[in-house]
């Protein structure tokens, strides 16, 4: 009978030391702006590429080595939107957030202004909670719901949620309980602490970072200030043992591009124009970031408890402010940010699930940004919750615990009808599906049609539409039934002002 009760205790005690939490673990969702598909030295392709052996991020190839990586992923074409549907798990046809958000109850000025199409009056005050906020997307959002499920949650860095003047342009009525430099504004009047990051300057006054006074007048990066706040407001969760939710969504690499000094002497010493030197040093210097939060979790004994994932807003700009030849930066992939090719709009994720994921693996199953919605609550262990607004994302938690098979192939969607401002290869107005290996575009301006294999031309090089006459209908049916499905809005044509037809229309 001892005997019995000696080898139970033990039993027990070998249980409480191996087997895992049944607590919800912390999350940190890591978020990069403009940051593209090829910009780090983890390659995401079959191949590593020249862009790969460019930059230096060592603390993704860490994060890479513990995890797993998406070769799939996908956001939409500019920031605003891929934010939204983050937070709320919609596709950007149905919130209707669908191009970046800044001046409350007004298009974008380069809307107005098109010379044939008349843009819909889409939800340009952002995110909302609440029914009174004209041209809003309603929504419950996720951090809200995280909190609402025990989660301490913070915001820091951008945010470009909302319009000036209206909630949701201050994370913490999104159920974020701490907001650190988030407003409405999509980039930083300046980098530089000794600029003051902006503020002071009238000219910059709208895109100065606010909150960081502490750090004017210094010569801090802002990457650099807003990780040491980040981490530091964690301190309460940590010491009260409470789950957190750390969405840390730099402002970097968006314009405009300054150097981070610390790490300018590799990048200049190698051949390149100015501004591809400080846009390198930029992605080193968020680099930089990632790998203190690592360091910072593995020093406080909670690395085992925190999933942490990696994820970029849109693709690698390349149609303005870079140095080199434009629309070329992403290459193999086509064009670059606000354009809905392959360069605008695959980026790279990485996630590590301690005890789920398996180490170093390659996940080609594609993804999208709502998906990220039903996932992390999934992950926060929470199953009973009810939202204001329709869920389009998919859960791939089984992804990330390695059952591939489980994750159904389903089309994904894009639908941007508006006027992003630069021009280029695939930027404009449209709309787009992905099924299996098969995209499909529809550009509004002219009704004309794009079909790409991408598997066998991920340059998107080789327009397949009159060889594939029948993949071109099945898709112009399913994206039409989508866009119809969500309400989606569509431009009118300024000559006739009549709606411009839908894709199966478009093809009859």
């Amino acid at each position: 009978m001892r005997r019995a009760i000696y080898y139970g205790v033990l039993l027990g005690l070998f249980w409480s030391c191996t087997a895992p939490s049944k607590n919800p673990p912390n999350i940190i969702l890591f978020f990069v702006d403009d940051m593209g598909w090829q910009d780090t030295s983890v390659p995401f392709w079959d191949q590593p590429t020249p862009l790969n052996e460019k930059y230096r991020t060592p603390n993704m190839e860490r994060l890479a080595a513990k995890g797993v990586k998406f070769t799939h992923a996908y956001s939409t074409p500019v920031c605003s939107p891929t934010r939204v549907s983050l937070l709320t798990g919609m596709n950007a046809a149905r919130h209707r957030v669908t191009n970046w958000t800044l001046y409350p109850d007004q298009q974008q000025p380069m809307e107005k202004e098109h010379p044939t199409l008349i843009f819909p009056d889409w939800n340009y005050n952002g995110l909302s909670t609440t029914p009174t906020v004209p041209n809003s997307a309603l929504a419950t959002p996720l951090p809200q719901l995280l909190k609402d499920h025990g989660y301490f949650t913070v915001h820091a860095g951008k945010a470009h949620f909302g319009a000036i003047g209206y909630p949701a342009e201050n994370p913490l009525n999104l159920g974020f309980e701490v907001n650190i430099a988030g407003h409405a504004a999509g980039a930083p009047g300046s980098y530089l602490g000794t600029d003051n990051f902006g503020n002071g300057d009238e000219n910059r006054k709208v895109w100065a970072v606010p909150g960081l006074e502490e750090y004017h007048g210094k010569p801090v990066f802002l990457t650099q200030a807003l990780t040491e706040k980040a981490i530091a407001s964690l301190a309460t969760p940590i010491e009260q043992k409470q789950p957190f939710f750390l969405y840390f969504a730099l402002y970097g690499v968006h314009t405009p591009l300054m150097a981070d000094v610390r790490f300018l002497s590799h990048y200049e010493s190698m051949d390149l124009p100015p501004e591809e030197v400080k846009y390198a040093t930029m992605i080193e210097s968020m680099d930089f970031a990632l790998g203190s939060l690592l360091d910072f979790v593995e020093q406080k004994g909670i690395a085992e408890e925190t999933v942490v994932l990696f994820m970029s807003d849109n693709g690698g700009l390349s149609a303005v402010a870079r140095g080199g030849e434009k629309h070329q930066h992403n290459v193999p992939l086509k064009s670059g940010k606000g354009a809905i090719y392959e360069g605008g709009i695959r980026v790279p994720m990485l996630a590590y699930w301690p005890g789920k994921t398996p180490k170093n693996q390659s996940i080609s199953s594609p993804v999208i940004i709502e998906d990220f919605f039903p996932t992390l609550l999934d992950i926060a262990q929470i199953k009973e919750y009810t939202t204001l607004q329709a869920i389009d994302g998919n859960n791939f938690s089984s992804l990330l615990k390695g059952e591939i098979s489980d994750f159904e192939p389903r089309p994904l969607y894009w639908h941007y009808p508006n006027e992003w401002g630069p021009s280029g290869p695939g930027i404009g107005s449209y709309s787009a599906v992905r099924m299996g290996p098969w995209k499909l575009i529809y550009f509004h301006e002219d009704q004309h049609f794009e079909l790409y294999h991408l598997l066998n031309d991920i340059g998107e090089t080789n327009n397949l539409k009159e060889s594939q006459p029948e993949q071109v209908r099945k898709l112009a049916q399913m994206l039409t039934d989508h866009l119809i499905e969500v309400k989606a809005q569509m431009p009118r044509i300024k000559e006739t002002n009549q709606q411009v037809p839908w894709p199966v229309e478009a093809l009859n």
